[in-house]
């Protein structure tokens, strides 16, 4: 298993490092003058060539990424040419709210996706099937921001039960001292023992997480049923059920086991997807993430942000599959 994980842990160096390669080059061919940004939008000739000579943009290209790499292993990302902060400083700020709403859309996802499956491949051909089927497809085929205008309408407009948007309403940052320690407004509120904004926060988030936790709510769904379809047919399913054990015991403990391998690696790559691609959901909800900084960032240009997020994301992806592999590793045929 060491063995097995410094593999994984090497080869995942070896794709970042391809990721930064390629971003970096990329981002300077792009047509821009980030030289230009700096400055000011009023900014003299002389004073862009200064900018220049600042951003070390008036050296070969080998030389800037020889010093983009060595500032990485010092813990630097750069500094935006949008707002003048650090990448690092401006990461840490819109990390956390993006981290928390896919952490609980993804649970969500876990909790709901998996019973759909199991209970599709149980009926296969019945009517709970065809709903479950339905329903897979149907998450995984609706437009996001389609489906946050659509619950934003239902919940807001027409019951109105839940917010419009933003994390918190707006009384409760004049009446209460909002806590900030890591960034999770649900933890730190409930760690600090402030039960009302803790509660309010929790109305907030529930409509931009069903939101996001459509999409791979389908895909475990629809993973699990397939995966669960082709265990039950095997020898050993039939061998338990000769021997008359319960069909909900060899479901739970021997099929849905053995069928997590495709579902854990379809979750893992879901949930690298969504932490830098909730853009949409972020914008129609209001929602201070790292999809409302990229997408900025994108629009101005700011190639350190987009290279900071890029990392960002190449290093979730790469965590997330040694994850998912360190996972199924447990499964003895996959050992063998």
């Amino acid at each position: 298993m060491k063995s097995y994980i410094l593999k994984r842990i090497l080869l995942g160096v070896v794709v970042l490092f391809g990721v930064i390669l390629i971003t970096f080059f990329l981002t300077r061919v792009i047509p821009s003058n980030p030289a230009a940004q700096w400055a000011g939008s009023r900014a003299t000739p002389a004073q862009i060539q200064k900018a220049r000579i600042e951003l070390g943009l008036d050296k070969p290209i080998y030389v800037q990424f020889e010093k983009y790499v060595v500032d990485l292993f010092h813990g630097n990302l750069g500094t935006s040419l949008r707002t003048k902060q650090p990448v690092l400083k401006e990461l840490e700020t819109y990390l956390p709210p993006t981290i928390e709403l896919v952490f609980w859309s993804t649970i969500m996802a876990v909790l709901i996706g998996i019973p759909l499956g199991l209970n599709s491949a149980r009926k296969k051909d019945h009517a709970l099937d065809h709903f479950c089927r339905f329903f897979s497809v149907g998450a995984v085929s609706l437009p996001t921001f389609w489906v946050a205008l659509f619950l934003q309408l239902i919940f807001y407009r027409k019951l109105g039960i839940l917010p419009l948007g933003g994390q918190l309403d707006t009384k409760m940052n004049i009446l209460y001292n909002v806590p900030h320690n890591t960034g999770l407004l649900l933890l730190d509120s409930l760690l600090s023992g402030q039960i009302p904004v803790f509660l309010n926060a929790a109305k907030h988030i529930i409509l931009p997480a069903v939101t996001i936790a459509l999409y791979p709510m389908g895909l475990v769904a629809r993973m699990t049923r397939s995966s669960l379809l082709e265990i039950l047919e095997e020898d050993y399913i039939k061998a338990a059920r000769s021997y008359g054990i319960k069909e909900r015991f060899i479901i739970w403990r021997y099929a849905l086991k053995n069928s997590m391998g495709t579902t854990v690696t379809v979750l893992a790559l879901s949930i690298g997807y969504t932490l830098t691609n909730t853009f949409l959901v972020e914008a129609i909800f209001s929602w201070p993430g790292i999809g409302n900084y990229i997408s900025t960032a994108v629009v101005s240009l700011d190639y350190p942000a987009i290279m900071g997020v890029t990392l960002f994301s190449a290093c979730a992806y790469i965590l997330l599959n040694l994850i998912a592999d360190i996972i199924i590793s447990f499964d003895p045929r996959v050992r063998v």
